[in-house]
């Protein structure tokens, strides 16, 4: 099929069957990015419960008797950092806005992009203000939406807002698979990866198929978010996925008329954390009511409010983390 014209934007159809490809669909009606998920089905379809669950079983059987993937660097894209949190509800997304928007503007010499990872509930459109579908290049890969600066991809913006993804581990971890390497991201110095919650198929698609280099933890200082943090951090040590440091997110609320201080989810709790597993704290942003709303208007804080006490927190995570970055390869590797 020829490539698609010059300024082709696209919405997501997803295909069962055995090839991987992404392609537009012509016809009357509006293109359609068709991507097919790869899974060995006689005929095609999925035609029971039955079959399909011996299907993913079959692939899953395949997938583990070859044995770890060779890594393959995204291309154009120098440093891979990921944001996890093992647990949901900690602000890890916000975080992973923010310091995105913070690395620029630390350094605007530097290009950064941002990809949403969360299939199920990406978050990245809202807090980033984007909307829309992604255009196609003559190559058919997917041109990342931008904004402040950033260059981002998002499961968001590929199906309607308010659409359910209701899939098995298999077809997520494909579809990460197509963010990752159907996507022009042009020449970027970083890639933060925002991940979803918990330590299961996509962070190990992520940490096993591309090099990372570093993982930052970030968590409440309550005890149950501190459990999977734990958790989110042994997991990339086992991947061998270098774990920069942790973030203590909501560390303190000040009243904003007494000015009175209130440790809300404890206090030291992710400090007393790094110093069990031996990591270093990047830095510890407050619990702050401008943070959240910058983020549901699409203006974070970051860019919203510079000088404020949250976009300092910001600005010194993202300098911590880049100090801990190893040396890049040659950039002839991504070229």
């Amino acid at each position: 099929m020829a490539g698609p014209s010059r300024g082709t934007r696209v919405r997501l159809a997803f295909v069962w069957n055995q090839v991987s490809s992404v392609e537009v669909a012509g016809g009357r009606s509006p293109p359609v990015v068709v991507v097919e998920l790869g899974l060995p089905v006689a005929g095609g379809m999925l035609r029971s419960s039955g079959s399909r669950d011996a299907a993913l079983r079959d692939k899953r059987a395949q997938i583990l008797s070859r044995g770890l993937p060779k890594q393959k660097p995204i291309e154009g894209v120098k440093q891979v950092v990921v944001l996890a949190s093992g647990k949901g509800g900690v602000g890890k997304s916000t975080a992973a806005v923010n310091i995105a928007l913070a690395l620029v503007a630390n350094d605007p010499t530097k290009e950064v992009g941002l990809l949403d990872a969360d299939i199920y509930g990406p978050s990245i459109p809202k807090m980033m203000n984007l909307k829309g579908n992604p255009e196609l290049t003559p190559k058919n890969l997917m041109r990342p939406l931008k904004n402040y600066g950033i260059a981002c991809m998002s499961m968001g913006f590929l199906i309607e807002e308010t659409a359910p993804v209701v899939w098995r581990g298999l077809m997520v971890m494909s579809a990460v698979e197509k963010l990752l390497r159907q996507v022009d991201w042009g020449q970027l110095d970083y890639l933060v990866i925002d991940m979803p919650p918990g330590t299961g198929d996509v962070q190990l698609s992520v940490s096993q198929n591309i090099p990372v280099a570093g993982a930052v933890i970030i968590s409440t200082p309550q005890d149950v978010a501190l459990l999977d943090a734990r958790k989110g951090a042994e997991m990339f040590r086992k991947v061998h996925v270098p774990v920069l440091g942790l973030i203590q997110n909501m560390s303190v609320f000040q009243c904003p008329k007494c000015k009175h201080e209130t440790h809300i989810f404890g206090a030291d709790g992710v400090r007393d954390l790094a110093k069990t597993l031996g990591l270093d704290i990047l830095g510890d942003i407050p619990l702050h009511v401008n943070i959240r709303e910058t983020c549901d208007s699409g203006q974070p804080v970051v860019i919203s409010q510079p000088q404020s006490d949250a976009a300092k927190a910001y600005l010194k995570i993202a300098m911590e983390i880049v100090r801990r970055l190893p040396v890049p390869p040659a950039s002839s590797v991504y070229d």
